[in-house]
Formats: structure tokens, C-alpha cells, sequence
């Protein structure tokens, strides 16, 4: 499916068993099963990784967190220079809309940690928030490049 992402080429195998489709995770360093939201999420860390010029040795996926009792995973979380958390990607499939649940959703996560940018897109919407310390916020046109984070 076409994205509203710049389009990149992508490592993809079939699973022989189930013919299920699989795509090269190069943070990960591993194949993983190609579902929509994985389709997204690929696009974006390429999106990061070339056009916003964020060193992929600071993006981790699934980051695990933490909310009361629950373990949780933040689809994207990218850490600056010194290992501070400041941006939280959440991806969704792109037939599922960016609805007040989807901004929740981040807005918990982003209670475990405290970034400065969050983004939460389906591919074919992106939105993203610049927090300020006080902790109030505005929507941003795009991200900025890593350099200016």
C-alpha cells in the first residue's frame, strides 16, 4: 500500500510454510511478520533514519514501559545523545483513523516517558506535538531534523 511517506526499498522474504510476508527490521536486525502497522512503522524508521537524519543507533522499537501493573510497548522511541528518551512514535495500520484514542494511548505512554515530540500516525496521517518543560504543547507541520531536537 502506498503511504503518504516517501517510498523506500525494502528487504521482503516469504515465510515457506504459511507464505507469510516478511520484512527486514534494520534496527531490529530481523525478519518480522509484514502486518499494515509494521508496513508503517518500516516506513517511518527509514523516514527517520534518511530524511530526518536520526543515527539508528539511537531509535529502539517496542520499547517496553511500564503503566501501573501493565507491561506496554511503545512502537517507536527514539533517545538523544546523552540516552534521554524525546520522541514517541505510535503507528497504527493505515485503514485505522488517528482518533482521540490513538492520541491516549501515546499521551500514556508518554507519562512513562517524558519526551519532547510525539508522533502518532497511519501512514497516511501523520501528527506530531512539540512539549515544552511547562508541559504545554503544539502541533507541529512536521518533524524537525534530529539536529535541531
Amino acid at each position: 500500500m502506498k503511504l503518504n511517506l516517501p517510498e523506500y526499498h525494502f528487504e521482503l522474504k516469504s515465510q515457506t510454510a504459511e507464505q507469510k510476508k516478511l520484512i527486514y527490521d534494520t534496527i531490529r536486525k530481523k525478519f518480522i511478520p509484514l502486518t499494515p502497522e509494521e508496513w508503517v512503522r518500516q516506513h517511518w524508521l527509514r523516514y527517520m533514519i534518511e530524511e530526518l537524519q536520526v543515527p539508528a543507533s539511537l531509535i529502539a522499537v517496542e520499547a517496553g514501559l511500564k503503566l501501573g501493573r501493565l507491561q506496554k510497548r511503545a512502537d517507536v522511541v527514539v533517545y538523544n545523545n546523552t540516552g534521554a528518551p524525546i520522541l514517541l512514535l505510535e503507528c497504527k495500520a493505515p485503514g485505522i483513523p488517528i482518533s482521540r484514542d490513538t492520541f491516549e494511548q501515546a499521551a500514556r505512554y508518554r507519562m512513562q516517558l517524558p519526551v519532547k515530540y510525539m508522533c502518532v500516525s497511519n501512514g497516511l496521517q501523520h501528527f506530531c506535538c512539540a512539549f515544552s518543560d511547562s508541559g504545554s504543547y503544539e502541533f507541529l507541520d512536521g518533524v524537525p531534523l534530529f539536529d535541531k531536537w
